[in-house]
């Protein structure tokens, strides 16, 4: 097959939409915090932590939305001790956000030591399997792609309508776009600014859990060890490119997919001349290029990681 061909095989692009899935929560979830103004690092720990609760919440028994349920309220938890440390006590976004990776990531995998201390490969659960819309699954390339994938892509794809609507639609949303500009003047409405970050963290990080979540659930049949691989960080940088607005930001998520999918097929019909190492680093290159594009021009949230106190002016 012709290097070209690939990009108009149906195959690619349920692969494609498959990888952007977990991206797409994470990535929604960033924005979310970002909007109201606190940078989460704990990104990627919050995704490796809502991974393992995910699936660890099926292996016990229970049933797969429990266990998107459970890891969503996982993620949530860091995400609220997050914001208590980088809100109302101004702590260093930065510093609170690696402390937050490293916290999640530690307690994930000392939990699942203790939880199965004598398994040497991961267990496997039943995921979710792909379940076609009537009609629409049938149409040629698009069909397979968008409409025959699994309910949590079908559900990554409505958060990012469901944000974009929240925040430009509604007054919560008008509130945290608000505290992310300028909580000066939302405080003088008589809205907590603490509040509404603190919220916005919790519910951006539930998101990012879910999205971990995702690859145990869905993706994948069981949870190991690095499997989240810098997805969150890949995340943070989405919302960079897509300007912290939601429709931009899949876009950019399922270029990065594409870029992705992309490079395992490279590969497959390179025969090995090149190394394969060329091909992995393609997705992560040719996103810090566009980045780079893109960056000069974003608009960022002029309150972003800027600690507020109440009273302040």
């Amino acid at each position: 097959m012709d290097a070209l061909e690939i990009l108009f095989t149906a195959s690619f692009w349920v692969a494609a939409i498959r990888i952007a899935s977990p991206l797409i929560f994470a990535t929604m979830g960033e924005l979310i915090c970002e909007r109201a103004g606190v940078l989460n690092l704990g990104i990627e720990g919050i995704m490796t932590a809502g991974a393992f609760a995910g699936w660890f919440t099926v292996y016990s028994g229970g049933d797969l939305w429990a266990g998107v349920l459970v890891a969503a309220i996982v993620g949530a938890m860091f995400g609220l001790l997050h914001a208590t440390l980088t809100v109302p006590l101004g702590l260093s976004q930065h510093v609170v956000g690696i402390g937050i990776t490293l916290l999640a990531t530690s307690l994930t995998y000392f939990t699942y030591r203790l939880a199965l201390p004598e398994v040497t490969s991961p267990p496997k659960i039943e995921p979710f399997q792909p379940l076609p819309i009537p009609g629409l699954s049938s149409l040629p390339v698009i069909g397979e792609a968008l409409f025959s994938q699994t309910p949590l892509t079908y559900l990554a794809l409505v958060s990012v309508a469901a944000v974009a609507w929240i925040l430009y639609r509604t007054p919560i949303g008008l509130a945290v776009r608000a505290v992310g500009e300028n909580p000066s003047a939302v405080e003088a409405q008589g809205i907590s600014v603490t509040g509404i970050r603190t919220g916005a963290v919790a519910i951006g990080s539930a998101l990012m859990a879910v999205g971990g979540a995702f690859l145990t659930t869905s993706a994948f049949n069981s949870f190991f060890f690095q499997m989240i691989n810098g997805r969150g960080w890949i995340c943070i940088a989405l919302v960079v490119f897509g300007s912290w607005r939601p429709g931009k930001a899949l876009i950019g998520a399922i270029l990065f997919a594409a870029f992705d999918a992309y490079q395992v097929r490279l590969q497959q019909i390179s025969g090995g001349i090149v190394p394969y190492q060329v091909f992995l680093m393609m997705p992560y290159a040719l996103s810090i290029l566009a980045l780079i594009l893109v960056a000069r021009r974003a608009t960022y949230p002029k309150a972003l990681m800027i600690p507020y106190q109440k009273g302040e002016r």
